[in-house]
């Protein structure tokens, strides 16, 4: 059965997924590109199809793109600058007693 036909409309109107691969087990998953789908498991199958054709991976996730959330990178600043600032978040900030070993 084609896509189509599963699906019921035409793929231009079918959601953009995200695809990560995580590439070997203890590794992230990176992002490796854009695909639609009709749901979540027509993208499994297609990101499977299309990113791990010689076998490689361990993992697939697929996220709506309309769901992904991120910062601006304008806003660097603001966002990380401020804990930077936080001195007491450093160990070399405190004066540790000469019996403290193995610190």
């Amino acid at each position: 059965m084609s896509d189509d036909k599963r699906s019921g409309g035409n793929e231009r109107d079918w959601p953009l997924f995200e695809v990560f691969i995580r590439a070997r087990t203890g590794l992230h998953h990176r992002h490796c590109g854009s695909l639609h789908a009709a749901d979540p498991e027509m993208a499994l199958a297609r990101a499977r199809d299309v990113y791990t054709r010689r076998g490689e991976g361990t993992s697939i996730w697929v996220v709506l793109s309309d769901r992904i959330h991120a910062s601006d990178p304008a806003d660097k600043d603001m966002l990380f600058e401020p804990a930077m600032s936080k001195i007491y978040r450093h160990p070399s900030f405190y004066d540790l007693p000469d019996d403290v070993e193995n610190m």
